[in-house]
């Protein structure tokens, strides 16, 4: 409850990235609003939208009712829903209720587990069958830990664990970063296990790194700033991902998304999905539940709208239409060896 406080008081900086990443208008889009698709997937799974409401919270009594809204929510407009770590209630079963209520209230939605790369494989089982996910995220949160006054400080063996993890648990394996950002160096091992989807997890959004200063006696303030922003974490992994038989594995853009323009512009570069916890969080619990609801399906009407006006009618012909990249992002990329020409020369517009 303590990071529900934090998380609600602070809000998010902002500095995702997404304002270096310009749209090209497209004056002759040629398809109709009435016939977008959100449609898109993630491994095996196929979301209805490509929003989701990303990992938040559980383990208390109070978060409970926090899950329970956030899964009606997502009944209502048909969004995937991840709950937060559920190691606590697998250390304390009395708090599993409050991760086995997004299950009840929503027994047909797309759900993931979730746990920290310290799991075990007999863990990760048990997680899974808490909620009967569909799909289990494995957060890595090192600096956050780090700074938690009660935090972990011992890594070795994470990219084992994620591997035997993703081989025995029987449903697809997210792994997400949960605020500093990946780097393609990370996502590359990360992509050798076999992992379904790398969730990016940049900075620009709930600060793990202020929150835990925030609770310390003797903040750290100076790893406030710790971590790459989204835009840029999105580019790594995406320069990091093979493909397969013409497939590639599926990237997530989480990290201070709050609206559709940053929603389309990470869809665009080429993500296949985007979680927001943040900016829901905040609705639900200043406005309640059935704004939430009206906020989502906002997002989804002007997701459409930015669709139209580009002329992508699939998140698939989104990842075709070009962007121009400027900026610090533009810099970080050619100090990366990032080539962000490739983006501005798509042939998207001429599809139609």
């Amino acid at each position: 409850m303590e990071h529900v406080h934090h998380a609600l008081q602070q809000g998010i900086s902002g500095a995702q990235g997404f304002r270096d990443i310009r749209l090209l208008p497209n004056c002759l889009p040629g398809i109709s609003s009435d016939r977008i698709s959100l449609v898109t997937g993630i491994g095996e799974l196929t979301l209805s939208s490509p929003i989701l409401i990303n990992a938040m919270t559980g383990g208390a009594r109070e978060t409970e009712e926090i899950n329970r809204e956030l899964a009606a929510a997502a009944r209502e407009t048909g969004l995937a829903m991840a709950v937060g770590s559920q190691m606590s209630a697998l250390k304390n079963p009395e708090v599993a209720s409050s991760y086995r209520i997004v299950r009840q209230v929503n027994p047909e939605g797309i759900i993931f587990g979730n746990l920290g790369s310290e799991a075990t494989l007999d863990q990760a089982k048990r997680a899974v069958e808490m909620l009967r996910a569909d799909a289990l995220q494995i957060h890595l949160n090192v600096m956050q830990e780090l700074i938690m006054p009660e935090g972990d400080r011992d890594f070795t063996g994470m990219l084992e664990r994620i591997h035997t993890i993703v081989e025995g648990v029987g449903v697809p394996v997210i792994v997400k970063e949960v605020g500093f950002g990946m780097v393609r160096e990370s996502a590359e091992r990360l992509l050798q296990t076999g992992a379904a989807a790398i969730d990016v997890g940049g900075a620009g959004g709930t600060n793990f790194a202020a929150i835990e200063n925030a609770r310390r006696a003797r903040p750290m303030e100076w790893l406030n700033d710790w971590g790459c922003p989204t835009a840029i974490a999105l580019l790594e992994v995406l320069e990091a991902r093979p493909g397969t038989e013409g497939r590639s594995t599926p990237v997530i853009a989480t990290g201070g998304i709050t609206g559709a323009l940053d929603a389309a512009k990470a869809l665009v570069l080429g993500a296949s999905a985007v979680g927001m916890a943040g900016a829901m969080l905040r609705v639900q619990r200043e406005e309640g539940t059935e704004a939430l609801i009206g906020f989502i399906e906002s997002l989804h009407a002007e997701l459409r709208l930015v669709m139209t006006a580009l002329g992508a009618s699939t998140v698939e012909e989104l990842h075709l239409m070009p962007a121009v990249i400027t900026g610090d992002t533009a810099q970080w990329c050619s100090a990366r060896s990032i080539d962000i020409r490739k983006f501005a020369g798509r042939s998207g517009f001429a599809a139609r």
